[in-house]
Order: C-alpha cells, then structure tokens, then sequence
C-alpha cells in the first residue's frame, strides 16, 4: 500500500474516532447529570456507568494505536522528502563539479594555444575574466606550429533527459515500510444491543 492512501484511511479512522470519543463523553455528561438528579442515582446508574468508562478507555487505546501509525506514516513521509531532495541537491552539486572542471579545461586549452569554441570561451569569460585574459595571454606566447582544436565541452541538454524532481510525489507513491494492523471502531453500547 502507498504512504498516501494509507494515511487517508488512518486519517479517516482518527475522524471517526474523534466523533466517537465526542458521543461517549456527551453520553458520560448526560449520564452524570442523571445520576445526580435521581435518588440513589449513584447506585442505580453505577453499571451503565462502568460500561461507558470501558468504551470510554477503548476508544482512547484504539485513538491512540491509530495515532501512533499517522506518527510512523508521517516519518516515512518526511523521509522519502528528504531523500528526494537531497538527491537534488547532489545533483546540482555535481553539475556544479563538473561545470568547474569543464571552465579549468577551457582555460588549460586556450593557454596552451589550442583554438576553442566560442561557447566555451564565453563560459570562462563569464566565470572569470581575468582567468580568460591570463589564458589567452599564455596562449599567444606559445609558438603556432598547429593549432589545436576541440569541440565544445558542453553539449546541448536534451529537455528530455532533465531530472524531474518531486519529493510529494515520490513521498505520497512510497510504499509503507511497516505492516498496518487493521484497526476497528469499538463497538458502541447501541450497536451492541
């Protein structure tokens, strides 16, 4: 099961219990406020009482298990986010990398003398134009025997082989890393009956 569905099945189940445990606490308020208005109501209300503190307690205890499952739900969530974004950021990181050791290249091969793309050269003018001033000036004091030639170190990005990023997605698609118990509502007093 995906992290995203099953938080929306846990989540309907807390809004569920979170009504069940309104109901029973308005049943305990107009219970109490019988029992204080009968003679011998403590006595004579005592067992409906003592039920409804049991389903009182159980639907705490199954609120509780649900909540601890959105908490490890959540975990897993934030998680997978955080992975996805950190492999964004090492991408970036090493497009970054490998920009540098491309500009150093450049620059090595204008120094020696080489002929560059103008591409190229424009890249290590906007890098650094004293590192490009002090390449072209090594390179027209070595002797023009023949002139190098490269092709452009940087090739022309295909928008289709982009990285596509996105830490929701990639979250809400996990799968769970846990078995999910199933988890019922208690069943209320008129269910029962």
């Amino acid at each position: 099961m995906r992290i995203k569905e099953a938080q929306q099945i846990y989540r309907a189940n807390r809004a569920e219990l979170v009504e069940r445990k309104r109901k029973l606490q308005e049943q305990k308020k107009q219970l109490e406020e019988k029992r204080n208005a009968a003679v011998n109501g403590a006595e004579l209300f005592a067992e409906e009482a003592a039920t409804l503190e049991l389903s009182i307690q159980e639907t705490n205890k199954i609120f509780d298990e649900n909540q601890e499952i959105l908490d490890r739900l959540t975990e897993q969530y934030c998680s997978v986010w955080n992975a996805e974004v950190t492999r964004q950021q090492s991408d970036v990181m090493s497009e970054s990398a490998a920009d540098m050791a491309k500009i150093m290249e450049v620059a090595r091969r204008i120094a020696k003398g080489a002929k560059v793309p103008g591409k190229d050269e424009q890249k290590l003018m906007e890098y650094s134009m004293e590192l490009y001033m002090t390449a072209k000036n090594m390179g027209s004091m070595v002797k023009k025997e023949e002139q190098e030639e490269y092709k452009s170190l940087w090739e022309e990005k295909k928008k289709d082989d982009a990285q596509k990023y996105d830490p929701q997605g990639k979250a809400e698609n996990a799968a769970v890393g846990f078995d999910l118990p199933n988890i019922e509502l208690p069943a209320t007093e008129s269910e029962t009956s």
